[in-house]
């Protein structure tokens, strides 16, 4: 009885591990389905996006060469200003107080110049009275009526005489070198003075002022800044910081579009007229300043707003454009499955490998239009592979600039990515709609 039992279970047993092996290869299973999105016919256009600071063609800070209190101000904020227009004043009290004794100095100076030149003439007059004399005296020293003392001693007066001359001469040097000295204190002195007066140096609109009636400005160690001037507000410029990815597409002479906060609804345009060479590195992005020149016949735009810029690096017009998910996507099939689908259309797999075997110029023309494969879903729901080469971008959707093998036209549904739904059960139990794995595209 115990064997007989035995046996039973075991068949048993084996019963229900053929009941689960049936379940799994025959009962209900997952199906595919397939995110779809049509290609279509259209213009592509790539740009470079930027942002960007509008500032004036010319911008000058004008600063104070002296010291002293604000005694008046004859521009504000957003005064139109003209070359050498008096637009500030610094107390000048002190400075003209060091002008009048500068000048003073100088007179002094000149006084004793000329004291100098009146005692050289005197010398002079008192050499050669005492040359003459001397003369005289080598003669009657030659015939014995004087002693030779006499005759020592009028020599004596000459020589010294002379060298009174020539003392003279040195007083008349050193007092001119010392009203020259006092001169130039003068002119340093009227100077200060004249820097009292703060005068535009271009013709232009007041942007910024810095100071007020009464405050007390320093400029000896720097120069203080009290207005910002821009030249001419008409003609502006934006400073766009260009990311080191998208420099090499930009050239001088481009033209470029532009939208400001303040006018949401408005396109502006401008040109590009540099690159600079001057990187700039914040937290490990580099990125190069790029100038866009624009008129600004209305002054809508101020100084200091931020522009968003974008820069038409290519464009493509009535060409076939594919999504990029369409790019990306690979079905989850085997491989000898892949393999098949490849071979119906002549498809050439995706493989790096096939790079070394490749020529020079095949590796040429495959780094200008690079290969792409997608899957284009039929009427009849089958996936069937398209591989075209593609062109520029948006971003969004490339352009098709050559279909390889298979077919694509326009409204074509191509895959951007898959889900596997589970397949309803027979016992009535509501089947999960989507299963663990989500919509993928690779």
């Amino acid at each position: 009885m115990k064997t007989s039992k035995k046996k039973w279970l075991i068949v048993l047993g084996l019963a229900i591990t053929v009941a689960i092996v049936a379940a799994f290869k025959f009962g209900p299973k997952d199906s595919a389905q397939y995110l779809t999105q049509k290609a279509q016919r259209g213009d592509i256009r790539d740009l470079v996006e930027a942002t960007g600071t509008i500032n004036a063609v010319t911008t000058v800070q004008v600063g104070s060469q002296v010291s002293g209190v604000i005694q008046r101000l004859d521009a504000d904020f957003n005064s139109h200003v003209k070359k050498g227009q008096v637009i500030a004043l610094i107390d000048p009290s002190l400075f003209q107080g060091a002008l009048l004794q500068a000048r003073a100095d100088l007179e002094s100076s000149r006084a004793n110049l000329a004291a100098a030149k009146a005692n050289l003439a005197k010398a002079q007059s008192t050499a050669v009275q005492a040359a003459s004399d001397y003369a005289r005296n080598q003669a009657l020293a030659q015939e014995g009526v004087i002693s030779a003392q006499a005759l020592d001693l009028a020599k004596a007066n000459a020589e010294t005489a002379a060298a009174a001359v020539n003392a003279a001469k040195a007083q008349v040097q050193q007092a001119a070198a010392d009203t020259q000295q006092k001169s130039a204190a003068v002119t340093v002195a009227q100077t200060n003075v004249d820097h009292t007066i703060i005068r535009s140096p271009i013709d232009g609109t007041v942007v910024a002022r810095n100071v007020d009636v009464g405050q007390t400005v320093a400029a000896s160690l720097q120069a203080p800044t009290l207005f910002t001037i821009a030249q001419d507000l008409t003609k502006m410029q934006v400073y766009v910081s260009t990311d080191e990815s998208d420099v090499g597409n930009i050239r001088p002479g481009q033209q470029v579009t532009f939208k400001v906060d303040a006018f949401p609804k408005d396109t502006f345009k401008g040109r590009v007229s540099q690159v600079r060479l001057n990187a700039t590195t914040v937290q490990n992005v580099v990125t190069y300043t790029t100038i866009v020149d624009f008129d600004n016949p209305e002054l809508k735009l101020f100084p200091g707003m931020t522009a968003y810029v974008s820069v038409p690096v290519a464009e493509a017009s009535n060409v076939i454009e594919v999504p990029n998910g369409a790019l990306r996507f690979t079905p989850d099939l085997k491989a000898d499955q892949l393999a098949a689908l490849y071979a119906q259309t002549g498809v050439t797999p995706p493989a790096k490998g096939r790079a070394k075997d490749a020529t020079a110029e095949q590796a040429k023309r495959a780094s200008a239009s690079p290969m792409a494969v997608i899957w284009k879903q039929t009427a009849d729901k089958k996936l069937e592979p398209v591989q075209i080469t593609t062109g520029i971008t948006d971003h969004t959707f490339t352009e098709v600039a050559q279909v390889l093998h298979g077919s694509l036209q326009d409204g074509d549904e191509l895959v951007i990515a898959s889900a596997n739904v589970a397949a309803p059960q027979k016992s009535g139990a509501p089947a999960s709609p989507v299963s663990g794995r989500a919509f993928r595209g690779r």
